[in-house]
Order: structure tokens, then sequence, then C-alpha cells
């Protein structure tokens, strides 16, 4: 269609070629010519998106590749340093002073809370402090100190057993493998990584609820048994790290981000986040959201390490 100037000096400085198309004429087109063209010009409108590469022209949109395994393993590393530097205080929850009180308290810490065991196991340890103490407890007066924890029959027939085990099997003292560990009523590779790792210092991962989830939402691993999850996460990493690793996700999965609404908008690993967006991104409204020390608040352990940077946890009753 030819285009008739309203002066000669105008046409010459402004009118292309016959039977060319500039960039620059393309782009100089109106926002509603582009974004809704007729079904007839969509040939033409195709074949001038792949010509114009460059040129400001918006293309027909692709859908993003899928990330690399190497890709994904760097962008999971990166995340580990990102958390480290956020949290260096990073420790177990649960408060112990040998591996006899960690084995007893992490199998309590089953359905609840560290802050709910801690709170506990003061009273269970002045009862019965070692396992030839715990191996010989009434059980209904067991049941009665525990009680708080929830489950308390299961849990006391576990304590009973594993402290039998103990007493019987290993010399009344806690062992160093994870296939002995994993021969005790009531503990799993979870409870036994928990006990290598922070008793023993033998790397593990510890794979509970936090865990899994967050390693799901960055898309480290897409499985759900423990077991599984463990092996993807541990192919990522070098082994020294598997412990600390443990500890920063954790911490973050209870301090930031939460289950039913993370808050996205208070995240420091946002950027890195392939699920950025499921919970709050309002930063203002997401710092409300943060829990224990990173909202101002006490922690889970009633004796925190000394580097710790928030409040200790009441005891029992005081809270």
């Amino acid at each position: 269609m030819k285009t008739t100037a309203p002066n000669a000096t105008t046409a010459k400085a402004t009118t292309p070629k016959a039977g060319t198309t500039t960039p620059n004429a393309t782009a100089q087109k109106s926002a509603p010519s582009r974004s809704a063209p007729s079904k007839s010009a969509k040939p033409k409108t195709s074949k001038t998106s792949r010509t114009t590469k460059g040129s400001g022209t918006s293309r027909t949109s692709k859908p993003p590749k899928p990330e690399s395994h190497l890709a994904m393993v760097r962008r999971a590393r990166r995340i580990n340093r990102e958390l480290a530097e956020v949290y260096p205080y990073a420790h177990p929850e649960l408060d112990f002073r040998n591996p006899f009180e960690l084995l007893v308290a992490t199998v309590l810490s089953a359905q609840t809370t560290d802050l709910r065991v801690n709170q506990t196991t003061p009273a269970l340890f002045a009862a019965y402090p070692t396992p030839e103490d715990m191996a010989a407890a009434v059980p209904e007066e067991m049941e009665e100190i525990i009680r708080p924890t929830g489950f308390f029959r299961a849990k006391t027939k576990s304590l009973l057993g594993l402290s039998a085990a103990l007493r019987d099997n290993f010399g009344g003292e806690v062992p160093g493998r994870l296939e002995d560990l994993v021969t005790l009523p009531g503990v799993g590779r979870k409870t036994a990584n928990v006990v290598l790792g922070n008793a023993f210092g033998v790397p593990g991962i510890t794979v509970d609820t936090h865990f899994g989830r967050l390693v799901r939402r960055w898309k480290w691993t897409e499985e759900e048994d423990p077991v599984k999850v463990e092996a993807d996460v541990a192919a990522i990493f070098p082994k020294s790290e598997w412990t600390m690793l443990s500890h920063r996700v954790v911490f973050h999965g209870r301090r930031i981000c939460h289950s039913r609404k993370p808050a996205c908008g208070a995240c420091p690993i946002a950027p890195l986040c392939p699920s950025y967006g499921e919970g709050e991104t309002d930063p203002e409204k997401a710092r409300k959201l943060l829990k224990y020390e990173m909202g101002g608040y006490p922690g889970q352990r009633l004796s925190p390490p000394a580097d710790y940077p928030g409040k200790p946890a009441p005891a029992l009753g005081a809270e």
C-alpha cells in the first residue's frame, strides 16, 4: 500500500524503498498493531519477528529450557554458601550434654517441637541420667514425665527398649556407627544421623519434615521418601558439608521458609529459589512472619550455644 507524503521533503526523509521493511519502521508501529494482528497477518508477523532479531521487536516467547543437573548443583551449593552467611550459628536445637542425652532427646522430638522436648528433658535426665537407670524405670513414672511431648506411651516403650539395648549390647555406651544405632528401638536413619553428626562428628544428612520440604522447593530432588531424598542431596554436596547443611536448611525452614506461608519477601536466597512467590512477597508483611531469633523471639533451646544471637527459651510452665 502506497503512502502519500504531505510534501516532497518529508517523503524523501521518511519513505522506505519500495518492497522493503526496516527494523526502525517496525519498532515505530503502534502497540495495538503488534499485539493484536489479524489472522491473515500471522504468517507475515512470524517471518518479520525472525528477520528483526535484536531490533527491540517482541518475538514469540519460548518456554524456558529446563535447568541442567550441573546448573542445579551450582545453584544448590550457592544456596548453601548463602545460608552459611545468614546462619553462622546454626546448631542442633536440642539441649544435650552427651550422646545418650542427644539420642533420647531426638527420639522424643518425633511429632513435637524441639522446644517442648528441651522443656521436658531436664526432669527426665535428673531421674534417669544413664542408660542403666532408664532401662530400670517404672513405665508409668516415665510416661508422666514425658507426657508433654505427646505419644508418651509409645515413646516410653522406645526409651526403655533402647536403654536396655545400650546396657545389654553396647556396654551402656551409645555406638558411633549408623548400622549399630538403627538396631535400637525407635531409632531410624534420621535419628542416627543426628547423633552421629552432632555427638560423634560423623557427617550425615538429617531429613526431617523441614529439610524435605525445602529441598523439594529448591528442586534439589523430587523424591518424597526420606532415604531417597538423603541420597539425592548427598550426591550434590561434599561429605564434609552434610551435617552443617542439615542445620542450615532446618534453621531456614523454621524461621523463614515456613510450610504454609513462606516469608518470601524477607528471604535472603529469594533470587536463587525456583519457588519464589509461593508465600508473602511484600517485604514488610514478610518480616512479620519471621520466627525465633529472626523475628526477635526466644529460640528453642533453654541452653543455647554461646554464639547464638537469640534469647534462650523459657522453662516448662514459664511460657
